[in-house]
């Protein structure tokens, strides 16, 4: 289950908790509770295996943009071979090879620096969700605790 939705349980049952008289204190179905911390444990490791993915897409995308860059460089320098018969040919086929591989240098980088970004992206959103999860179980304890009054 979504960590969100987990949360939102979790403040739910603070909020419609019964409220004792003559205090600021409530009474809750702990168990309840125990049961949704659980399940907000159980799917932390979903979530740093979300992230795991990522990295390892990233990977794969850098690892395939390279092989692709490796190919067209290939390419280039045995187009140059073929055509290079006169000097002028040979000019012009590593004016032409130099240019291949400066575009699939610069298609490289693109890619890479797509994929880095979409896995900082990625992790971002992850470590955003994970300092809210910690934040709404802290909360969530420092109620229970009596430490912060409940909103009325």
């Amino acid at each position: 289950m979504d960590i969100m939705t987990l949360i939102d349980k979790i403040e739910d049952i603070i909020t419609t908790a019964r409220r004792l008289p003559l205090g600021n204190s409530i009474m809750i179905n702990e168990q309840k509770l125990f049961d949704i911390i659980d399940e907000m444990r159980a799917s932390i490791p979903d979530e740093l295996k979300q992230a795991r993915w990522i990295v390892k897409e990233r990977q794969e995308m850098l690892a395939e943009a390279d092989k692709e860059a490796n190919a067209i460089i290939e390419e280039a320098r045995k187009n140059a071979e073929q055509v290079a018969s006169e000097q002028e040919i040979v000019k012009m086929a590593e004016a032409k090879a130099n240019e291949i591989i400066s575009d699939a240098k610069e298609k490289e980088r693109e890619i890479r620096l797509g994929a880095e970004d979409y896995a900082d992206e990625m992790l971002a959103n992850l470590e955003v969700n994970l300092g809210k999860l910690l934040a709404a179980v802290q909360r969530g304890r420092d109620r229970l605790q009596g430490k912060i009054q409940p909103k009325s």
